[in-house]
């Protein structure tokens, strides 16, 4: 259940939604998406107040790539990216050459052009993942909302799409991801959105809201916040502990980091 929870997010910012598994995320998106009805409140998208947007409007404004999506057809990778498109067709004249060149270009983008004959419910978790991601990019909205949108890939392709993720926000489009990981959020994000309990805990920059005593509130003090060579790094308390012995072999540098969020607003 989310109660108070208010924050906004500006164009062309990259805002990582971060918290602990039942914390509220996913409720908060699919309220955002108008999955779920909010018993009081309103969200703004664009502009707009999602609650008087048409179906229609909303797949104009806001592209959005779930945890796992299982179509009941074998379609191929390629049409399922086109279906980004949908919001755009013209009518009568049905889907128009340039929608199939934004679609490829989109595949282009993630580096999957081969997958697109490929059937899409026969693509591993990692693969169907990279395919939503070119569907939300193929819309072309200037919203979108991730959740967990690198879950399911190895690491090579998560850094891969937080960069590609980078240069999306760099074009002016505004992006809410929502991760598990502090590192990725804190290595990527312009702002972090932290959310435990139904509220948020703490919102603003990376370097203030990744803390350890933020983390202590939602994680029960199991990470410890380091920088190495400038950067900063969250790792489990225990292996900070045992590498910071003599001979541990992992040198870090215990710059400390600001604790911001003892006087948080709980809005947006």
């Amino acid at each position: 259940m989310l109660s108070g929870v208010s924050f906004s997010v500006g164009k062309g910012e990259l805002c990582g939604l971060f918290g602990p598994n039942g914390s509220g995320k996913t409720t908060l998106f699919k309220c955002c998406l108008r999955f779920l009805r909010a018993e009081q409140g309103s969200v703004v998208v664009h502009g707009e107040d999602v609650s008087r947007c048409s179906i229609e409007q909303l797949a104009r404004l806001v592209a959005y790539v779930p945890q796992e999506h299982r179509p009941p057809f074998p379609y191929l990778a390629r049409e399922v990216v086109l279906m980004g498109r949908t919001p755009h067709l013209g009518g009568f004249f049905g889907v128009r050459r340039r929608d199939r060149e934004i679609a490829m270009d989109a595949l282009a983008t993630l580096g999957i052009n081969d997958l697109a004959d490929r059937p899409y419910n026969q693509l591993s978790g990692g693969q169907r993942q990279m395919v939503l991601m070119a569907r939300a990019i193929a819309q072309d909205t200037p919203i979108l909302f991730l959740d967990e949108p690198t879950s399911a890939l190895d690491f090579q392709n998560q850094m891969r799409i937080w960069e590609i993720m980078r240069d999306i926000a760099g074009e002016g489009k505004t992006i809410l991801a929502c991760s598990h990981d502090p590192n990725h959020v804190a290595w990527f994000c312009d702002r972090v959105v932290v959310v435990g309990e139904g509220a948020v805990v703490a919102e603003g920059h990376p370097e203030d809201v990744i803390s350890e005593g933020v983390l202590g509130e939602i994680y029960q003090d199991v990470c410890s916040v380091r920088t190495l060579d400038g950067v900063q790094m969250v790792m489990p308390r225990c292996v900070a502990e045992r590498n910071g012995k003599p001979g541990g072999g992992l040198h870090l540098h215990d710059t400390p980091l600001v604790r911001a969020w003892s006087e948080v607003d709980a809005g947006t």
